[in-house]
């Protein structure tokens, strides 16, 4: 019997017939939210205080550290893969000038077949802004939606296995309300998912606006989880700079362990939709949200 794709990337992975069911129900080209990284650009000199701290943060492990060409032009970085039970980050210390538009992509999605996937997106109404080139371990690609947010796209010729996480991250979107429904459109055909709820007047403190109301929609797909926050852009600092949430499961602990790793605490813990939450910045500038979510 032949497999398809998919399959035999769940059985290379390791997925059991249960947990491939779960895993690639309705997800298209996605493999799993496990598979997926934030992508994070800090100095070399502040390289491994930051890997340090995140993992002292939440936990987990990383790769061995390394110096790369990652990007189609010439260019070197260090690159370390960062495994917390909360969420993957992939980490960049380039040395050389940062090629265009390497930088500003927000997120790493591993896809069961580039060429399907670059394919899917474009006809999703993505633009692709970096045609599909090879990396040291498989291909990539970088694609831009609707207001303006890039996304790598990325697979790899020996499929990954990494431990499954204990929760799931939230790719935090900020668009306008111009570019809202365009963009929820889109990724939606793209990526197979589902909108889990589309609050219209959710409280403004969580975005640093307590006085007023946004609009909030949270999204679930094959890639994760991912939440699209509408404002006019008048937004206090530091929001808007965290491009990911990360849940665990005490938030007073998780930031303590945060403060002696050296991170910041730029928003202090706070309850809103159910959660507890707050904003903390990471030694080398990368700033994230870290909740915690009631019942749980």
């Amino acid at each position: 019997m032949k497999l398809s794709k998919l399959t035999a990337v769940a059985i290379a992975l390791g997925l059991s017939g249960a947990a491939l069911a779960a895993e690639t129900k309705g997800a298209g080209i996605a493999v799993s939210a496990q598979f997926d990284t934030t992508h994070v650009y800090v100095a070399p000199e502040d390289f491994d205080k930051f890997v340090k701290s995140v993992l002292d943060t939440f936990g987990g492990t990383a790769t061995p550290q390394g110096v790369f060409q990652v990007t189609p032009t010439p260019s070197q970085t260090m690159s370390q893969l960062v495994l917390t039970p909360a969420g993957s980050l992939s980490v960049f210390g380039f040395k050389t000038p940062i090629p265009f538009p390497f930088g500003a992509e927000r997120t790493g999605y591993l896809v069961t077949d580039m060429d399907k996937a670059v394919a899917e997106a474009s006809a999703a109404g993505a633009d692709v802004i970096v045609k599909t080139f090879p990396d040291p371990i498989g291909r990539d690609a970088i694609i831009q939606w609707p207001g303006g947010v890039n996304m790598q796209l990325y697979w790899h010729t020996t499929p990954p296995n990494y431990p499954a996480l204990k929760t799931i991250p939230e790719n935090r979107v900020y668009l306008s309300a111009e570019r809202a429904d365009g963009f929820i459109r889109d990724f939606l055909r793209f990526s197979k998912g589902k909108v889990e709820s589309d609050t219209k007047a959710a409280p403004g403190a969580e975005i640093g606006k307590p006085s007023e109301t946004y609009r909030r929609v949270r999204i679930t797909s094959g890639f994760g989880r991912l939440t699209v926050l509408v404002t006019n852009g008048t937004v206090p600092w530091p929001w808007g700079r965290e491009m990911t949430g990360y849940e665990v499961g005490d938030l007073a602990a998780t930031l303590d362990k945060a403060k002696q790793a050296g991170a910041s605490v730029l928003v202090d813990s706070f309850a809103s939709d159910g959660r507890t939450e707050a904003v903390v910045q990471f030694p080398g500038g990368y700033i994230a949200e870290i909740h915690a979510v009631a019942g749980k």
